[in-house]
């Protein structure tokens, strides 16, 4: 990972912090939207649907202006730094819901590993289209109620991450028949509760209360609590940890209710296989000792019985290349991440970048690389 995709933010004024992130990231936010461009245009195609990413764009900036203002303000910025229509940026923090609308296929995603006790520790692989694999960075961003740091994809305010209380957030798309492009994008959701949440509780009413109109999990984790929030516009759910501590999630709901309207299980049913799989590898576990015991958890390719670590075809159009882009885990006590380029097969110690959460005040805990 080279410096270009570090990216320190730190400016109070939410405008300011999207222009800022605009103006530093212009080029890279230009190739990431024509790369999403085509992936929308090619899975409607196949699907047969008729996509207004425009009109979809909008109407979820509408309903973001509407429950955060300032994040609407903070995504103006960051277009008016990169010089591209408004509309451009809220479709890239949308496109999640976009690609909901397109009826998009998700033969890959996310799997994540949480362990919630005195030290909780955990991470998750962040599987995603081989063509966006360098479109994502690590970010650093103060300015808001709470500094936080995580990854991110270029254009968009927020992904995974863990913020100067301990507050801590995975994510997995999960995928429910009521999705669509109408509410407020998942990613910004995850902007807000990194920005200002300071407790478990905190982050739970957020996502709660959120005007939804696209599924997935946040992985809530502090120092010493966790929970799975299953999000969705046919409701919330959330799951705690088993009683050995053990919080596991694919792409398919687990609470019973919303999982009468799962969509993602009955297309792709490797996501019970993944769950499966983990559940079985934890099961006579007594800890999770940092990264190297992550990595080999999630370590697991279709002859270990599922496919955890995503490697793309040689082949294929955009849209059918799975890869795992990156590896995260997250120890809120010490308020650090460790993200690895690539997936958990190809970790070793020297390739885990720590990344250590900023304080919003002074900013001096703000490190990358080390300690």
């Amino acid at each position: 990972m080279n410096d270009s995709r570090y990216l320190r933010l730190d400016a109070a004024d939410p405008w300011r912090r999207g222009h800022d992130r605009g103006v530093r990231t212009a080029s890279e936010i230009a190739a990431a939207w024509a790369t999403y461009s085509r992936l929308f245009a090619v899975t409607a195609a196949a699907a047969g649907v008729t996509l207004d990413v425009p009109a979809l764009a909008r109407a979820t900036l509408a309903a973001t202006r509407s429950w955060a203002p300032d994040l609407a303000e903070e995504m103006r910025g960051v277009a008016d730094g990169a010089g591209v229509p408004l509309w451009t940026i809220a479709a890239l923090n949308a496109r999640t819901e976009i690609l909901a609308v397109a009826d998009a296929p998700r033969a890959g995603e996310c799997s994540t590993v949480v362990l919630t006790g005195a030290r909780t520790f955990g991470g998750q692989t962040w599987d995603w289209h081989d063509e966006l694999a360098g479109s994502w960075h690590v970010q650093s961003v103060r300015g808001d109620v709470l500094g936080f740091a995580g990854v991110t994809e270029y254009g968009m305010l927020a992904k995974i991450g863990l913020n100067e209380a301990g507050v801590g957030i995975l994510f997995n798309i999960l995928g429910h028949v009521d999705d669509g492009a109408t509410g407020v994008p998942v990613h910004l959701v995850v902007r807000r509760v990194l920005g200002t949440a300071a407790s478990l509780d905190d982050a739970v009413a957020i996502l709660r209360q959120a005007p939804v109109s696209a599924s997935t999990v946040m992985t809530v984790v502090t120092p010493d609590r966790s929970a799975c929030v299953e999000v969705s516009p046919a409701g919330v759910a959330v799951i705690p940890p088993d009683d050995e501590g053990w919080l596991l999630h694919t792409n398919h709901f687990v609470d019973p209710v919303l999982a009468r309207g799962d969509l993602r299980g009955r297309r792709e049913p490797e996501t019970y296989d993944r769950l499966r799989l983990l559940s079985a590898r934890v099961r006579d576990r007594s800890g999770l000792d940092g990264v190297d015991d992550l990595a080999a958890l999630l370590t697991a390719h279709p002859d270990d019985g599922a496919e955890a670590c995503c490697h793309p075809p040689a082949g294929g159009r955009i849209g059918t290349r799975w890869a795992t882009l990156a590896t995260i885990a997250v120890e809120p006590a010490a308020r650090r991440l460790m993200v690895h380029s690539g997936g958990p097969c190809t970790a070793t110690p020297s390739t885990w970048l720590p990344v250590t959460v900023p304080s919003g005040g002074d900013g001096t805990s703000v490190s990358f690389g080390g300690d």
